[in-house]
Order: structure tokens, then C-alpha cells, then sequence
């Protein structure tokens, strides 16, 4: 065993052990004792608080905390670059270690959703960060970690990861900054919290507006059979009920619209293939076309005039 081989084991037993203690103690990680140390910290206070974010987002410890924790004691403009670079640089921690140190140990642990994260990272590169920093479709803290399976390049991965965090710390550090002020009794409390409140609206609405543009246009019935007949990894989804009184085209899956929120992880290994839905006609389809696009299908259409149209044109069902 060479010295290079020695090393990484060690790195990585300390690395195990560091996030067991963090998360068998993570119920004495609160705001108060964070705001207590940076308080102490004078002149270096920024600098210790970012440090200690990254190595939260390292040792899979809350964010959510230290993002309203940062709001609360430096503001909201400080705040948001404190946050937002102690994100990424933990962020960017986390991608090395799996990267170069830990890679069967996070692809133990992120399981089947490595292969989503990899075909993503494939098809669109650094968009495809982009879009998961935006739309919270993995945990964060674990997001980092996988995404250092990818063949992403790490310029890429930092500079998408720092831009398009930017809404959510915006948001959450106005939040802790928010708060402060009412505890405090400051003025304007009702326009902060009017504010901080406006925000959330926004963050939260974010991944319908993504998956709307995230949708493709919807797909003539002639361009669909070609599609079907030319494209081996073309999901077509039927969200009819499984009575359908049209019959049924051949090879595709049935999932009533009003079960596929539940039942998405049947679909999870079609998240980077283009999708066709099908249903009556177009209503349902476009209910569910949103519901994919949310969960971060990249290539959704809704067939017009679906199982009608289909039936029109005389092609075969069963």
C-alpha cells in the first residue's frame, strides 16, 4: 500500500467520523451558540462565519440556520455575500472530497439518483447545476457530494452553484435580517416582514416558472409517431386511467395524472429522456407535463389532441 493509497483512507475515516460526531450533536448547533461565537470573534467575524458554513455544508449539518443566522447578524446585503460564498465554498469542498477521496461512499449513499445526476450533468452540463440550485430536487448537502461523481468541470460547478443560489440566499438571509428587527423592535417592521415574506413568494415559485420553461412545445401527432418509431429512449406516459375506452398505445406507461406525484420514482430513470404524454385530449396532459417539469424532466410534450387525435389519424392502439 503506497503513501498516496494510506492517506486517503485516513482523509476519509476522518472525514466519516467528523460527520457522525456533526450529526450526533447537531441538536446543540443552534443560532444562539453561532451567534455567540461569531459575536466574540470581532474584526475575523465574517471570516469565521463563512468557514463555519462551509464546514456545515461539508458535514451535512442544517443551512437553513446559518443562512437566517448570517441575515440576523450582518444584514441583509453582508449577509447575503457571507452566506452565499460560505455556501459555495462548502459546496466546493464537498465536490472535491467526492471527487477525489470518497466516491463509493457518496455513491453508496446518494443510490440511484448518482445515474440521474450523471446523465443530467451529461446532457446539459453546467444548466443542469443551474437548475438543481434553483429547484431543491436533492438535499443540498448530498447534491454536493454527487455532483463531484459527475465529469463536471469545477470552474463550471462553482460559478453556476454561486449565481444560481443567489434568489434562495437573497430570500432567507432577508428572513433572518427580518426577524432580528422585529425581536429588536426596529422600525418598518411590517414592510420588512411584507418584504421578507414577498421573497419566499418568489423562491417558491420559481420551480414552476423553470419547469414552464423547462417544457418543450407540445407535439403534432405525425411528429410524435415518427418520434416514437425513430427514438428507442422516448417515454411515452399515458395519464388516462388504465380503462382507458380509446385503448392504449403499445410500449406506453400508464399512470393516472391524479397518482403520478406519488408514483414518480417509477419514471426516475426517464429524467433525462425526452417525454410524450398522452391522455384524451391535452387538459390532463398539461397538468402533467407541469408535475414532470417540476420534478426536473428535461424534455416534456404533451401530444395534441392526444388518444383522439391518435385514434383519427388511424394508427394502432391495444
Amino acid at each position: 500500500m503506497n503513501n498516496n493509497h494510506l492517506m486517503r483512507i485516513v482523509l476519509f475515516l476522518g472525514l466519516v467520523t467528523a460527520i457522525t460526531l456533526a450529526i450526533i450533536y447537531r441538536d446543540q448547533f443552534d443560532s444562539a451558540a453561532l451567534e455567540a461565537w461569531v459575536r466574540d470573534a470581532g474584526p475575523v467575524a465574517p471570516l469565521l462565519f463563512m468557514l463555519i458554513y462551509a464546514l456545515a455544508a461539508v458535514l451535512f449539518l442544517p443551512g437553513s440556520i446559518l443562512t437566517l443566522a448570517g441575515g440576523a447578524l450582518f444584514g441583509p446585503v453582508l449577509g447575503t455575500i457571507y452566506n452565499l460564498t460560505g455556501a459555495t465554498l462548502g459546496a466546493t469542498l464537498a465536490f472535491l472530497v467526492a471527487r477525489y477521496l470518497a466516491s463509493d461512499w457518496v455513491a453508496d449513499r446518494t443510490g440511484r439518483r448518482v445515474k440521474q445526476l450523471i446523465n443530467g450533468v451529461e446532457g446539459e452540463g453546467w444548466r443542469f447545476v443551474a437548475f438543481v440550485r434553483l429547484v431543491p430536487l436533492f438535499p443540498f448537502n448530498l447534491l454536493n457530494y454527487a455532483l463531484g461523481l459527475t465529469r463536471l468541470k469545477l470552474l463550471h460547478y462553482i460559478i453556476a452553484s454561486y449565481l444560481f443560489m443567489l434568489p434562495g440566499a437573497i430570500a432567507y438571509t432577508y428572513l433572518g435580517y427580518a426577524g432580528r428587527e422585529a425581536v429588536a423592535g426596529g422600525e418598518g417592521m411590517i414592510q420588512k416582514g411584507l418584504l421578507a415574506l414577498a421573497l419566499l413568494a418568489v423562491v417558491a415559485f420559481l420551480p414552476r416558472l423553470i419547469g414552464t420553461f423547462r417544457r418543450g412545445p407540445m407535439m403534432e401527432t405525425a411528429e410524435f409517431r415518427r418520434r416514437r418509431d425513430a427514438e428507442k429512449d422516448l417515454l411515452v406516459l399515458d395519464v388516462r386511467t388504465p380503462e382507458g375506452e380509446q385503448g392504449h398505445i403499445e410500449g406506453a406507461v400508464n399512470i393516472p395524472v391524479e397518482e403520478l406525484q406519488k408514483r414518480m420514482a417509477e419514471l426516475g430513470d426517464s429524467l433525462e429522456h425526452p417525454v410524450a404524454i398522452v391522455c384524451r385530449t391535452d387538459k390532463r396532459s398539461a397538468k402533467a407535463a407541469l408535475l414532470l417539469t417540476e420534478e426536473g424532466f428535461a424534455d416534456v410534450h404533451v401530444v395534441r389532441g392526444g388518444m383522439t387525435k391518435w385514434i383519427e389519424a388511424g394508427l394502432p392502439v391495444i
